[in-house]
């Protein structure tokens, strides 16, 4: 099973979850634990191959990994904890999986919260994706993704994003990082049926105005999944919203789940 953590609320049977992104693992949320722990019960998840779920060399070449069977990871855990049913708030490709486990077992998620939200590949991703293909067995992947975390992040201001999730990513195996970067053969697919179909759970995508990857895409969703989605713009903010942002978007993450409860 993929390595969690538990911060229990006594007084709470309401359980939020949170998915980290591909290189990150569950130390990007230590400015969302207390306060959400205020409220609810708290779980994190270290991803396989993340953080305190690395795998063992033996295993890590036999699994190939697909987003079902990542999705299929959190849901070990929840079943392990027996946990019924939970919000999820994710960042970036965590977001990719949460809204996959709510294809799978919709009654199992209760709200989708989608940090530096990831709908559509766009022209500069896809080109990422291209030279990431071809350089994945030639260059360290470290370089690689210091690469794309400078694209992703470009601003000085995103400079502590960029610097933690590099430093997660350290961790890796290049392994690893292979089989992850790997996924991205599966994604425009994937992203595709996820633009096209509205689930209804309510959902709420929060941006920051300078992550010019990913917002316009989500903009446009919203707009068409308005029945189930809204959309929370943070100024002054690029991808990892979490980090650069945590005041913001904690507020208006618990607020959306306190009406969502």
């Amino acid at each position: 099973m993929i390595n969690y953590t538990v911060y229990k609320n006594e007084n709470s049977e309401q359980w939020v979850t949170f998915v980290h992104g591909a290189g990150g693992s569950s130390s990007i949320w230590f400015k969302q634990i207390r306060d959400f722990q205020k409220t609810y019960n708290v779980l994190l998840l270290d991803l396989r191959g993340h953080g305190e779920s690395q795998t063992t060399l033996k295993t890590a070449f036999k699994q190939k990994y697909t987003f079902s069977a990542l999705a299929n990871d959190i849901l070990e855990v929840l079943d392990h904890l027996k946990i019924q049913k939970s919000h999820f708030v994710g960042i970036s490709l965590g977001t990719i999986l949460i809204r996959q486990l709510a294809e799978m077992y919709p009654d199992r998620v209760k709200s989708m919260i989608m940090g530096g939200a990831i709908l559509k590949m766009n022209f500069r991703s896809q080109v990422l994706m291209r030279l990431g293909n071809t350089f994945k067995y030639v260059l360290p992947y470290l370089v690689l993704y210091k690469f794309f975390a400078f694209v992703i992040m470009p601003k000085k201001s995103h400079k502590q994003s960029r610097s933690l999730f590099i430093n997660e990513a350290k961790k890796l195996y290049q392994k690893e990082f292979i089989k992850w970067f790997k996924l991205t053969a599966e994604i425009n697919p994937v992203l595709k049926w996820f633009r096209q179909v509205e689930l209804n759970i309510p959902t709420l995508y929060v941006m920051g105005e300078e992550d010019y990857m990913f917002l316009p895409s989500v903009r446009k969703v919203v707009e068409n999944h308005y029945r189930s989605s809204q959309l929370f713009v943070i100024q002054n903010c690029g991808h990892v919203v979490n980090v650069e942002q945590p005041n913001a978007f904690n507020t208006a993450v618990l607020s959306f789940i306190h009406t969502n409860k």
